[in-house]
């Protein structure tokens, strides 16, 4: 098998585990969405950190806590992890449809925010793409009655984050790890604190070592979280990029249909009309992404 075949696979593969993630998490909704991006925090930390070491590149990780990225990782790991949270938030209380719409519109964010930060050149058609998912927005808001605030936040802050990353000049995995092992001491502590009942909370009151499946799904979500970022990472370097952009929809496809069809979540005339404004602004922005690199 090529190395091309083999990229595209792996991309596909981590766009599956991405897409279904949602039905993961929904099964742990007995468990709070704090406790569960704690448990993922510490885990990730755990399963990347054994790779990392396996691989021999443990100076590589100690060196990018020691340098001037340090702040610039913390930053990002404040990011993601409210993005890892609005998405197990939106999933455990039925909101896995606006979820799946964030998603969709953050490559549209993305060109935005890199034209409002980096002066990159929107063409004509990118414009209007972004233009198109503005008013789709915009319509939602109107037909609701309120804004779209959970698909804005995970597009808002996966955007952000890619902008944040750009600045690091770190690998990929190395720089994930550096996040979750940042933020360890936080998610240790307020493990303990449920455990140990601190602070007022009573005691033994965190899911953990409760329920034998909890407590293995807890400790899974490492891996589920560590390994499709390494199938992408695998990914990046073996298929054009115009293809890692386009099999990436994939994920929040996978989201949606998951949440109409598994989840039974409604999807309302507003979401009838928005839903296929996002996908055309889509298509018109992939199109126009291709010819430019064709």
């Amino acid at each position: 098998m090529q190395e091309t075949t083999k990229g595209f696979w792996a991309i596909v593969a981590a766009c599956v585990v991405w897409g279904l993630s949602g039905i993961y998490y929904k099964a742990l909704s007995e468990v709070p969405p704090t406790e569960v991006l704690a448990h993922r925090t510490i885990w990730s930390a755990v399963f990347l950190g054994a790779v990392v070491a396996a691989q021999g590149r443990g100076a590589v990780l100690w060196a990018a806590l020691r340098s001037r990225a340090l702040r610039v990782l913390l930053v990002a790991a404040v990011v993601i992890s409210i993005n890892w949270f609005g998405f197990i938030w939106s999933v455990q209380n039925g909101h896995a449809v606006e979820a799946s719409l964030g998603y969709y519109i953050f490559p549209l964010v993305a060109v935005a925010l890199g034209m409002a930060v980096f002066g990159e050149k929107m063409g004509r058609a990118q414009g209007m793409a972004v233009a198109i998912a503005a008013v789709a927005v915009g319509y939602l808001t109107w037909a609701l009655g309120a804004a779209p605030w959970i698909a804005l936040l995970l597009a808002g802050t996966f955007g952000l984050y890619g902008l944040i990353k750009k600045r690091i000049e770190v690998p990929p995995v190395i720089s994930v790890l550096a996040e979750v092992v940042i933020l360890v001491p936080l998610a240790v502590g307020l493990l303990a604190a449920k455990h140990f009942g601190w602070f007022g909370l009573p005691p033994h009151s965190g899911a953990f070592g409760q329920s034998l499946s909890h407590s293995v799904m807890l400790a899974f979500s490492g891996i589920l979280t560590g390994g499709p970022l390494m199938l992408f990472s695998y990914a990046a370097r073996r298929v054009r990029m115009a293809t890692l952009g386009l099999v990436q929809y994939l994920n929040p496809t996978l989201q949606f249909l998951v949440a109409v069809v598994v989840f039974a979540e409604p999807f309302t005339a507003a979401h009838a009309v928005a839903f296929p404004l996002i996908w055309g602004a889509l298509a018109l922005y992939s199109a126009a992404s291709l010819r430019r690199k064709g």
